[in-house]
């Protein structure tokens, strides 16, 4: 029995969208489909699982750009990000647009997401953290069980989330990074929104833009 998941990028800016299950259950749930909608559930059919829900992270067109267009094909509902990110989903058609990706049309997710929330998947509780700064809205996912972090574009690999778009807050974001993702235990494994995978004990360690 074992939370299991696989990292999928998508779009040309090559973002990881997770597939999470719980192997006893077979429950399973899609993190910032940004695009590929089709080979994203090719993915959750191949191994038989049942799709019950998307969790989003924040509302940059590479992490959903892909919800209408999966939204089609299967019924789940769509949680988060916080309601703070409503304004870059309502820009979505011009984002995408703009960087040449598939329509995007505005959707409303079935949930805002709050610090404090809690979603499951299957017999696994991941805890909602509000993380603004990247965006204002931005939202990461962390599950003490196993432990693991959905981090989106907060953290990376020894790096951070970008702080220069409309309404982003470089200050928001490393004092958020430092109170609440520097208190997760060291081992915690993280994915982040791009790139490679890492631990918290190893970003507090080697990333160069936060000092804890």
């Amino acid at each position: 029995m074992a939370l299991r998941y696989e990292i999928i990028p998508v779009t040309p800016f090559l973002q990881n969208s997770t597939l999470l299950w719980d192997d006893e259950t077979q429950e399973a749930v899609l993190t910032d489909v940004g695009g590929e909608s089709e080979r994203l559930l090719a993915e959750v059919n191949k191994r038989g699982l049942t799709l019950t829900a998307v969790w989003l992270t924040h509302g940059h067109v590479d992490h959903v750009g892909g919800v209408v267009a999966l939204r089609g094909q299967i019924d789940v509902p769509v949680l988060g990000p916080h309601r703070d990110d409503d304004f870059w989903i309502q820009q979505l058609p011009a984002a995408a647009a703009a960087y040449r990706f598939p329509p995007s049309p505005v959707f409303t997710p079935a949930q805002w997401l709050q610090d404090g929330d809690a979603l499951s998947v299957g017999q696994y509780v991941f805890q909602v953290l509000h993380i603004p700064g990247h965006t204002p809205g931005h939202v990461v996912f962390y599950c003490a069980k196993m432990p693991l972090l959905i981090a989106g574009d907060v953290l990376f690999r020894e790096s951070i989330g970008r702080t220069d778009f409309p309404r982003s807050n470089h200050d928001d974001l490393i004092r958020c990074i430092r109170e609440k993702l520097w208190m997760l235990p060291p081992n915690t494994r993280v994915i982040p929104g791009h790139g490679a995978m890492t631990t918290i004990e190893h970003e507090i360690a080697r990333n160069p833009f936060v000092r804890a």
